[in-house]
């Protein structure tokens, strides 16, 4: 059966039979559970609490208390019950009477309301950087304000509106096999918006999709009309007009100019009192904190930060008293327009461009609709208490090249006790207008509130199926196996807290997931009637290393964990050594603390997504603490002066006393000189090889490519500039890499930059523009090889 409607078929001709019930799987709380319908809602941990560090009131007031016991709804399947109206021929026009009752609010008086703001009126006045007090007439001044904000918004049209959703509902239920919203998460929603504060949703950004999907669901649940701000890089002129009447908000090109030009200052006074009209107005904004997808770069958008920072400058100049934040996560079966052309990743979409994209859809999913989505709305928390609360976790911070450099090349042994600072995605100009202090709690609001929307994503059973195929069956598996293997990673990925997009019986979703994925895998019938499933080469491998992406989050801190051990085998045993020699080594914990802070400090912040409130002393113990809990490391109590389960009381020592309240952790560990004697051992378990083996796997693409990198730079032509010595280094990798592996640009980004970042490559200045060439530090070949061998070492072969 390779239809989800066939599962559900079989889901309810559940018979007595007692050895069916081996096919099922369970919730991974010890249960066995029914077989129930996809999406159906049962036994799901609960994801995306609001963090109780920063927004404490939040976290207690905006939670709905019976929140599991609501379930999911499909938002597409709209029925005569949908309506007000009930008959023969209601049936027929459901989904056009359903867009007619949806409730859309009138815009009145907007342009003028944002004329007569006081930041407006300062810039017409002359008494602000280019107004008309500085030779320029008020009429010209009035005519490029109206033309700016033209270009920024334009009223919504209902009508168009409706029919809008009308066609979009089609579109969805012909392309889709449904779009799951959770009841209780949306309830949520609902009680922050009747607080009386503006809404305002933050998003990761999977596909231009969500652009017109998340308006869409939050229309039919009634919350109006959603305004989005778009990018103007990723639409034509004529697609913008059409976004524009549709509820969308694009940044004019003038507003990032310099904050000394008077066209920049005119147009950034114009999109913030735009802003401030927004949120006075009550209406609901989204903003998507990602880049757009297929777009080489740094994964926090820049354009995003700057509709946050508006926002947040509105709230803070008490034009409105808060503002409540939705961090959002849209997860796809298969992303539509996920497999992109990477040299047109860029170019911007146009109408008719769109269009013809749409058509193509249709005709190729018409009568298979087997994807699904889901859309997450994670608790909603106050800007204000965040804004306050915030503050007292920050802390001092040193670049990368000064916290690792010293330590690949030998001339040290210390890690300094400072954070990293590390930030790829470059300031706009209404960014830049704010202070610096603002400007930093915009970029770490971002990055919490992102790592939000990543840890309340479901993982669907195409990213658990393309991890497995990656990560453990690289040759290709049985389909005997792979229904064992697909229960285990599903059970595990629950007992991490990370929710799942799917249910039911476990060969149909197996067969199910396949069918999705027939354009990737191969499937060989062998002769005792099982079927051998094969990862397809070239451009399939690609798209399932993007899906396996996906499961990263949920194991991430195991993985850490693995590679950090693998780096302190690396020089004790041999890496090919069996699982039982590794074993009898000890690792003490102040080891195992220093190779997971390398670790961290190498791994790109784009990948990690820390939250800026923790700090990476509290992550090294969580590490540890994971480690534990999945039974990798034993403690080794015959080393140990104290039992490593003794949990008496002990004395504080003085290096705990000055520790921000965020460094406290329930373990006993902080203390750095009561851990040196407490040792661990690679656990003797016969899964955990196995397992060691699938989480080193999960982080080996990136450091495999940082490793190739350190190589190639002895070969790379320098000076070059940054997407020219990126082209090489992307070419060098596609020769060397072998049948198996995938090569993915974006990974040869973060090399570039993570050496960069750590003084491997300097930019210098050219009148070509910058360039980049080998820094003192790193031109000897000897130098080169200690960074190849530091990076190496956390390889698991």
């Amino acid at each position: 059966m390779d239809t989800m409607s066939e599962a559900r078929l079989h889901t309810q001709q559940r018979s007595s039979h007692g050895g069916q019930e081996n096919s099922l799987w369970s919730s991974g709380f010890g249960t066995k559970l029914e077989a129930v319908t996809p999406f159906l809602g049962k036994y799901r941990p609960f994801v995306g609490r609001c963090c109780q560090t920063c927004t404490p009131k939040s976290w207690e007031s905006l939670f709905h208390k019976s929140i599991m016991d609501l379930g999911f709804c499909d938002v597409i399947l709209v029925k005569e019950e949908n309506t007000r109206f009930r008959g023969w021929l209601v049936r027929r026009l459901c989904y056009f009477l359903w867009s007619l009752e949806q409730h859309i609010p009138s815009c009145q008086d907007t342009s003028q309301k944002i004329m007569e703001s006081a930041e407006v009126q300062d810039v017409l006045s002359g008494r602000a950087p280019g107004g008309a007090g500085e030779g320029r007439v008020p009429d010209l001044m009035k005519k490029e304000v109206y033309r700016i904000l033209g270009h920024i918004q334009a009223p919504p049209r209902p009508f168009l509106l409706r029919l809008f959703s009308w066609v979009l509902l089609r579109f969805l239920n012909c392309l889709f096999l449904s779009v799951q919203l959770h009841k209780g998460q949306m309830k949520m929603v609902h009680k922050a918006a009747q607080a009386g504060s503006p809404l305002v949703l933050l998003s990761t950004h999977k596909s231009l999709l969500d652009g017109l999907l998340v308006p869409f669901v939050l229309l039919s649940q009634g919350l109006g009309v959603l305004r989005v701000a778009w990018d103007p890089r990723a639409c034509s002129p004529a697609l913008r007009t059409l976004l524009r009447r549709l509820g969308g908000l694009f940044l004019p090109p003038e507003a990032n100019l310099s904050l000394n030009s008077p066209e920049g200052s005119l147009a950034r006074a114009v999109v913030h009192a735009a802003v401030e009209q927004l949120l006075v107005s009550g209406q609901p904004l989204l903003i998507f904190l990602e880049e757009l997808p297929g777009v080489q770069g740094p994964r926090l958008s820049a354009l995003g930060q700057a509709w946050l920072g508006l926002v947040a400058q509105v709230v803070q100049a008490g034009v409105v008293p808060d503002a409540m934040l939705v961090p959002v996560a849209i997860t796809y079966d298969l992303v539509p327009d996920a497999p992109r052309d990477v040299q047109h990743a860029s170019a911007p979409l146009g109408l008719w461009t769109g269009a013809l994209a749409v058509l193509q859809s249709l005709r190729r999913c018409w009568g298979c609709r087997q994807a699904c989505i889901r859309v997450h709305l994670a608790q909603p928390f106050s800007l204000q208490e965040y804004t306050i609360n915030a503050r007292s976790c920050w802390g001092s911070r040193q670049t990368l090249e000064q916290l690792l450099q010293p330590i690949v090349l030998g001339q040290g042994t210390v890690i300094p006790d400072t954070e990293k600072e590390q930030e790829w995605t470059p300031a706009t100009g209404p960014l830049m207008a704010l202070k610096e202090e603002d400007q930093l709690l915009v970029r770490r609001l971002s990055w919490h509130v992102l790592h939000a929307s990543v840890a309340s994503s479901a993982v669907m059973s195409t990213a658990i199926m393309a991890t497995l195929l990656l990560c453990k069956h690289q040759k290709g598996v049985f389909l005997s196996q792979l229904l064992g293997e697909f229960s285990w990673l599903t059970e595990e990925t629950l007992l991490r807290g990370f929710d799942v997009g799917f249910s039911g019986q476990l060969r149909c979703l197996v067969q199910h997931t396949l069918s999705l994925l027939r354009a990737h895998v191969a499937l060989l019938r062998v002769h005792q009637g099982d079927l051998l499933v094969v990862p397809r080469p070239g451009p399939g491998l690609t798209h399932l290393a993007r899906l396996s992406a996906e499961v990263l989050p949920a194991f991430l801190s195991e993985a850490v964990g693995a590679c950090a051990v693998r780096g302190l085998l690396a020089v004790r045993v041999p890496p090919e050594g069996p699982w039982e020699l590794q074993g009898i080594e000890l690792l003490s914990q102040s080891e195992l603390y220093r190779q997971i802070l390398l670790l961290l400090h190498l791994l790109p912040q784009d990948l990690l997504l820390l939250q800026p409130c923790q700090s990476s002393y509290c992550y090294c113990q969580e590490v540890l603490d994971r480690l534990i809990q999945c039974g990798l490391l034993v403690a080794d109590e015959t080393s140990s002066s104290r039992p490593a389960c003794d949990t008496g009381r002990q004395r504080l020592s003085a290096k705990l006393l000055w520790k921000p309240s965020g460094d406290f952790t329930d373990s006993d560990s902080d203390d750095f000189e009561e851990a040196e004697g407490r040792y661990f051992r690679l656990s003797q378990q016969s899964r955990c090889p196995d397992f060691f083996l699938f989480l080193c796997r999960l982080l080996s693409p990136l450091l495999k490519t940082f490793a190739q990198a350190a190589a190639f730079l002895h070969q790379g032509q320098l000076p070059d500039t940054e997407s020219g010595y990126t082209e090489q280094l992307f070419q060098f990798l596609q020769r060397t890499a072998q049948e198996e592996e995938c090569v993915d640009p974006n990974l040869a980004v973060s090399a570039v930059w993570t050496f960069r970042d750590l003084g491997v490559l300097q930019q210098m200045p050219s009148p070509a523009g910058p360039r980049l060439q080998l820094s003192p530090a790193f031109a000897s070949r000897d130098s080169q090889e200690r960074l190849e061998q530091f990076i190496r070492q956390f390889i698991c072969s």
